[in-house]
């Protein structure tokens, strides 16, 4: 953010240059000068910001799905809200997983390749705590799972993959399997260590505990896809065009369509009491001369204006004119 001077600095440097003790020119060529960008070649920029919004649309719908998910099979309260999507080296991601882990190895078909969900361990532990019967509250030291609650914990992650499938639906028809549940960060190495992955990160609340919830995505399993993960591509399968069947389908349903007319002779205010005590022969009296056209009504707005009359003995009305706001 650019340097916001005071006033006192602002006549400072005036008078500077007026003095001569500051050259414009040399101020006038710093300012022209070109600004050098860093690049990091060891961990490249693979992704494009426009791709990494749209994987951050598709994983705010997945923190939904995820959410109402884990309220309903935990039975608690659970919140999930994403924090930041961006694009790292693996090894990044690797070194700052905790060990022993909650680490979920998943099949991205019909991509080729694996992506990762890391569950911060103090929730893990809270998730089996309320399978088991228990409230979750109670904090757990650092431990490694037992089977039976790898067991509790995989089941959980099995029935999470239909989550998955959904959320990624307007861009791949996927069929995500869980491979298996790793505890050790060391025997989850799906791609090189100096390889680019997109990180997911999720704030995850189950009750009172609180953590990470972390999905790590592979370049190499997204690639195939990428001119698919653009906000452009994503909109425009919502808005796409409609064939000659479909548009004349709408229009003969439309023509079909039946819609309620009404003509209204006028309208006036009564009070409840006068209603009360109305009798066969009363006059109301309308707020329209008997001059004045009737107003046809098209469900709720007034289309044409027109004259009351008979045909055949029944009450009719003749279409004088079309109202100025029905012109269209």
């Amino acid at each position: 953010m650019a340097e916001v001077l005071s006033q006192n600095e602002i006549d400072a440097l005036l008078h500077a240059l007026s003095s001569g003790e500051v050259d414009f020119q040399e101020i006038k060529e710093v300012e022209s000068s070109k600004k050098v960008k860093k690049y990091d070649f060891k961990n490249p920029q693979k992704i494009a910001k426009d791709q990494l919004r749209t994987l951050e649309i598709i994983h705010e719908n997945l923190g939904r799905l995820f959410q109402t998910f884990l309220s309903g099979y935990l039975r608690a309260p659970v919140k999930i809200s994403i924090l930041t999507v961006d694009q790292f080296a693996y090894s990044e991601f690797s070194n700052a997983i905790s060990n022993p882990a909650f680490i979920s190895i998943i099949d991205f078909k019909p991509l080729n390749g694996q992506i990762l969900i890391d569950i911060s361990t103090n929730v893990a532990y809270s998730m089996i705590d309320r399978l088991l019967g228990g409230d979750g509250s109670k904090d757990q030291d650092l431990r490694v799972f037992t089977e039976i609650e790898l067991t509790l914990l995989e089941g959980m992650m099995d029935k999470a993959m239909s989550l998955i499938k959904e959320a990624w639906s307007n861009v791949i028809d996927l069929k995500p399997k869980l491979d298996k549940i790793e505890v050790n960060p060391q025997f989850a190495q799906i791609v090189p260590h100096n390889e680019t992955i997109a990180l997911i990160t999720f704030n995850l609340e189950i009750g009172s505990k609180e953590g990470m919830l972390n999905i790590c995505i592979p370049y190499l399993v997204i690639e195939p896809i990428l001119d698919k993960l653009s906000t452009r591509f994503w909109f425009s399968t919502t808005q796409k065009e409609l064939s000659e069947k479909e548009l004349l389908t709408i229009k003969n349903r439309m023509l079909d369509t039946k819609v309620p007319v009404r003509v209204e002779l006028g309208s006036t205010v009564v009070r409840i009491k006068d209603i009360l005590t109305l009798q066969e022969g009363d006059v109301i009296r309308l707020d329209t001369g008997i001059d004045e056209k009737a107003k046809v009504r098209i469900g709720s707005n007034v289309k044409y204006y027109g004259n009351v009359g008979k045909t055949k003995k029944k009450m009719a009305v003749k279409i004088i004119n079309v109202a100025k706001d029905g012109d269209d």
